[in-house]
């Protein structure tokens, strides 16, 4: 658990205790997920603070397992690569962009029940009959971190679209950009040819949106701040090592070089020549760096993987 950044070791953590307490308390007759959960809007139970408390309530044991499966997976690496306050904003916007697609789902649902079982039925009539019904409504409740965690596999392919992945049953790696696509068509297929099978379909459809078009926006205004991304930090620690291990070897190689030149009076190469195949050497190790920080390490070509290595070692 150490080794998992900050904000994602607390969501799994929170979403844990929650899912003990809400079965210990079901023991004695409490029904936590009915204060926690999401209700339709238009319920009785209906509270607004649950766009936010649904997402730290399950449904059963594989239910939590998979979500937080998915969380440690890639929750920690999108962390690392924005940052923790970044990533935790980013996770509840998710989390409630998914919850208004399942109050804009149900919300249709309602509607099409309505309008095919009552005579004559309106708009106007809509808060009668919700009133006329509330049992049945405040059965629609909603649980699961799974909009939020389908906004983070987004990230993730989003992030690093090169990046190999094995998925069981594929007997080959896939690329991630095709895992998040292929994820969001099965959810589509799914939300559309399914029906009461218990499963939020459109509210993960609803995470992955959300999660698309606020990346969109952090890609239009770059300038806005929220630390410094992990990513970046890693790649600007490595730089940094691998600059102190040239100036320490060109600094022994100068010493060496001017006692040689004062013995012998000769030179192999000047000091400028030196500084600028050296400098030459650096620019090319930055552009490599840039260039896994943008598209991941599976992009670097042969050769560049190669002149990292060499250079790593020296």
């Amino acid at each position: 658990m150490q080794n998992i950044p900050t904000v994602t070791r607390s969501l799994l953590i929170a979403n844990v205790v929650v899912f003990l307490a809400t079965m210990l308390l079901s023991y004695v007759g409490l029904d936590l997920n009915r204060v926690l959960g999401l209700h339709f809007i238009l319920a009785p139970n209906f509270q607004a603070y649950q766009l936010l408390t649904y997402m730290f309530a399950h449904g059963g044991w594989s239910h939590i397992f998979f979500n937080m499966f998915a969380l440690w997976m890639f929750g920690g690496i999108v962390e690392r690569t924005w940052g923790p306050r970044k990533f935790l904003f980013y996770y509840m916007v998710c989390g409630i962009g998914a919850g208004l697609f399942q109050e804009l789902a149900q919300l249709g649902e309602f509607y099409y029940i309505a309008s095919n079982n009552l005579a004559n039925f309106n708009i106007s009539q809509t808060m009668l009959v919700a009133e006329a019904n509330a049992s049945m409504l405040n059965s629609w409740t909603t649980v699961g971190a799974s909009g939020a965690i389908y906004g983070i596999l987004l990230a993730f392919g989003m992030l690093y679209p090169e990046e190999r992945m094995f998925i069981f049953p594929l007997p080959v790696p896939i690329k991630a950009k095709w895992f998040v696509v292929g994820y969001a068509a099965i959810e589509l297929f799914m939300a559309f040819s399914t029906a009461n099978d218990g499963v939020a379909h459109i509210a993960h459809l609803g995470g992955m949106v959300f999660g698309f078009f606020l990346i969109r926006y952090w890609h239009r205004h770059p300038s806005i701040g929220y630390g410094r991304r992990g990513g970046q930090q890693f790649f600007d620690s490595l730089r940094s090592s691998w600059e102190r291990r040239t100036n320490k070897h060109a600094n022994s190689f100068n010493s060496s070089t001017r006692q040689s030149n004062s013995s012998a009076n000769t030179r192999s190469e000047s000091d400028w020549d030196y500084n600028a195949r050296r400098k030459a050497q650096q620019e090319e190790v930055d552009r490599i760096l840039d260039k896994i920080r943008r598209s991941g390490y599976d992009s670097l070509t042969r050769e560049e993987k190669q002149r990292l290595f060499d250079n790593s070692r020296k």
